[in-house]
């Protein structure tokens, strides 16, 4: 059995080595800024080093474990700065968008109201709110006067309809 002093450096050496691949990682969720992708990688490794002793690095890889707490990190501070722009996208993605059609952009919004009408008018208001609006769970939650995980699951559950409904293709007379 490993004593506790020699498990802690194993998994800390383990982290170190995927520095590279950690950082590689953080770099494409985030963009070329070098400051917070260091930011979240050092976050990382900290967490890494206060939890070596509860790490399982022997029935999983230590990567898998070090990428989903930096992603989890990147997803927290995209939260707290407010951002509206989901992780992974920047400006430039919404601009090509924004040079389509006029025409197909009409067909596109009654696309959208026709499916919003096929909710329930309790998951309809979530995901106006969120989608649309651009409100907080928190915000949306306290509206609402309902729990944070109710309209987590509500708008989780309406965007599921909404895919389901597009990949069935039940909305092709909607834009007619």
């Amino acid at each position: 059995m490993i004593d506790e002093c020699a498990r802690r450096t194993i998994v800390i050496d383990l982290c170190l080595a995927e520095r590279d691949s950690l950082r590689r990682y953080v770099t494409s969720i985030l963009g070329r800024d070098s400051h917070a992708v260091e930011d979240v990688v050092q976050e990382t490794l900290l967490r890494a080093w206060q939890l070596a002793e509860r790490i399982e690095w022997q029935d999983r890889p230590v990567r898998m474990w070090l990428f989903r707490v930096a992603r989890n990190l990147v997803v927290d501070q995209h939260r707290r700065e407010g951002r509206a722009v989901p992780v992974g996208l920047d400006a430039a993605d919404f601009e090509q968008a924004r040079e389509s059609d006029p025409a197909e952009e009409v067909t596109d919004r009654r696309l959208v109201v026709d499916l919003l009408a096929r909710l329930s008018p309790a998951h309809r208001e979530v995901v106006a709110r969120i989608h649309l609006l651009g409100h907080a769970g928190e915000e949306v939650a306290a509206v609402l006067g309902v729990p944070l995980g109710t309209v987590k699951s509500r708008a989780h559950n309406a965007v599921r309809q909404i895919r389901a409904e597009l990949t069935r293709g039940d909305w092709a007379g909607a834009a007619a």
